[in-house]
């Protein structure tokens, strides 16, 4: 009587990065489809994983999502602060320049930044559950500009921000960085 070999144990492949890469193909999801048109089969065929992939490495869409925007916001308020960290603390001046430079360069650096913010503010007006992510991204904004501020013109100067980057962005008429200077100058000064 001969023996069959054994078959060969079926060993996991290791992809270290795959969770990495699945969240970052989520964030080129949402920005082209939207939170709507975001779905574990769509992120899955952008990553290049299999489908199962996504139910191994989250519970759902709903953490996926908050992971994906949690790097989002992350990364935005990292260039902020990188920012921010570049001014010696107390230089009222050298803080002004950066905070013009923050709204000019950093919040909405590209069309696609721009899409993705407004998704997570959207999402954030929707589900209470998903402000602790844009408090949080606030929270650092904040941070950042108080090494250079107290906090109350820092949340004023956080607020300007928002609302100057989003006029920037939908405006059909070009804007003039001296309007920027100008605003954040009758802040600081106020």
């Amino acid at each position: 009587m001969t023996s069959t070999p054994a078959a060969p144990a079926r060993t996991r492949r290791n992809d270290p990065g795959r969770r990495d890469r699945i969240i970052d193909a989520c964030i080129d999801v949402i920005a082209e489809d939207g939170v709507d048109g975001t779905s574990h089969r769509r992120v899955a065929a952008a990553a290049g994983v299999p489908l199962g992939s996504m139910t191994y490495h989250f519970s759902g869409r709903e953490e996926l999502l908050r992971e994906a925007f949690t790097r989002f916001a992350a990364g935005v308020a990292s260039r902020v602060a990188t920012r921010m960290d570049a001014v010696p603390v107390g230089d009222t001046e050298a803080g002004i320049r950066a905070v013009v430079d923050s709204i000019r360069l950093d919040v909405f650096a590209t069309p696609r930044d721009q899409v993705l913010t407004y998704e997570l503010y959207t999402l954030a007006a929707r589900d209470p559950s998903y402000r602790t992510l844009t408090h949080s991204w606030m929270r650092s904004s904040r941070a950042a500009l108080e090494r250079c501020f107290d906090p109350v013109t820092a949340r004023v100067l956080d607020a300007l921000t928002e609302g100057m980057t989003i006029h920037r962005a939908l405006d059909n008429e070009p804007h003039d960085d001296a309007d920027i200077e100008l605003a954040v100058r009758r802040i600081v000064r106020a």
